[in-house]
């Protein structure tokens, strides 16, 4: 079978997720339910866990950023930094990628945001929750999306070294542009205050120190181990580690939040508005861009994904860091985690049906 065969017909095989990916909306809608059982049952026990954190006003929960941390850490194993210099090969879809990401969503993310809340909702909502969650949802769209990215990726038949590099600008852009960003659009959209202290303490927490120790780890690793070693029993041995981290997490997020769920549920509908605008807006946009500058579908799409997708594990730390985690910030981004799933599902399943407006890869040639 010839090399272009061989990749139609990977290509029109059904795609096998585990059982986690395959139900990952039923898991989320399960987590909010019992965190929200937790959160109004036992609303002693949820106090105490969200007492605990890392020193007096610091805001940063200590269970949330143990779970979180067991969720990042194995994404930052991922990041070849060298593969990074390898993109001045193919830089039209990381191009359109950073300027989707750090040029327009945020910013569209505010805008959207300050004229719903600020005015559309407001007279549902009032002045300060109107802040609020403005805030949360300029934090979700200052925080493009990681690990699950490679999740749509693969449901797109995205090129997995493409989205690597892609995720890992994104990730190391991230280190310097997060803080400053939430902090200039928050402060200049809203009345709220950005303590840039705990911000910083934040990136530094949920970004540099992962991204430090994958780093080196993956050095480490990879002339002790090697390569297969690495990529077939190292990281694949991270997974269940990271899928209970991330339904414990979810968990907790949702028990914080659980008064706000059901005291104010009419607003978790209004506050979905504008992240599903933004989410559709920055995804049509960088996939329109995509066929624009004429890249393959494989790096097309996934591309779109980022764009359309969040980091939502540093969106709600970083939001219960700065503002607790029974604020309306905190609500915001739980409403990200909310409708992340059924969108992108959606998103993908619009990227697959236009591969046809992509020009087909070359094959290579055989020797």
């Amino acid at each position: 079978m010839g090399a272009t065969a061989a990749a139609d017909v990977a290509r029109d095989m059904p795609k096998r997720l585990n059982i986690f990916e395959r139900w990952l909306s039923v898991w989320v809608a399960v987590c909010m339910a019992v965190g929200v059982a937790l959160g109004t049952l036992f609303p002693g026990l949820t106090d105490a866990l969200r007492r605990v954190e890392f020193g007096d006003g610091s805001q940063i929960n200590v269970p949330i950023a143990i779970l979180i941390w067991l969720m990042i850490y194995p994404m930052m194993l991922r990041i070849d930094l060298a593969s990074v210099l390898d993109v001045r090969r193919r830089p039209r879809g990381v191009l359109v990628t950073l300027f989707v990401n750090w040029l327009v969503k945020p910013f569209s993310m505010a805008l959207l945001g300050w004229l719903f809340f600020e005015h559309l909702f407001h007279p549902w909502i009032g002045d300060a929750l109107a802040d609020q969650y403005l805030a949360g949802v300029i934090i979700l769209a200052a925080a493009p999306c990681t690990a699950m990215v490679f999740v749509w990726s693969y449901l797109t038949d995205g090129d997995p070294a493409y989205t690597l590099v892609q995720v890992s600008l994104n990730d190391l852009i991230m280190l310097l542009l997060f803080a400053p960003i939430v902090t200039s659009l928050i402060t200049g959209a809203s009345d709220l205050t950005v303590p840039f202290d705990v911000l910083l303490y934040s990136v530094l927490l949920f970004i540099v120190v992962p991204l430090a120790l994958g780093s080196v780890s993956r050095i480490v690793l990879l002339r002790r181990k090697g390569t297969g070693w690495f990529e077939n029993r190292f990281l694949p041995s991270f997974q269940p580690v990271t899928t209970l981290a991330l339904l414990g997490t979810l968990v907790l997020i949702f028990a914080f939040q659980a008064e706000n769920l059901m005291s104010r549920f009419f607003h978790v509908a209004l506050i979905a508005v504008p992240i599903l605008i933004q989410v559709y807006f920055n995804s049509s946009l960088a996939y329109g861009l995509m066929k624009l500058v004429r890249v393959p579908h494989s790096v097309a799409a996934p591309g779109a994904l980022i764009g359309a997708s969040n980091f939502f594990e540093l969106a709600v730390a970083t939001a219960i860091a700065l503002y607790g985690p029974e604020s309306g910030a905190a609500l915001a981004t739980v409403v990200g985690v909310l409708v992340e799933v059924p969108v992108m599902l959606s998103v993908c399943a619009a990227c697959n049906r236009t591969r046809h407006w992509f020009p087909e890869p070359v094959p290579a040639p055989v020797r």
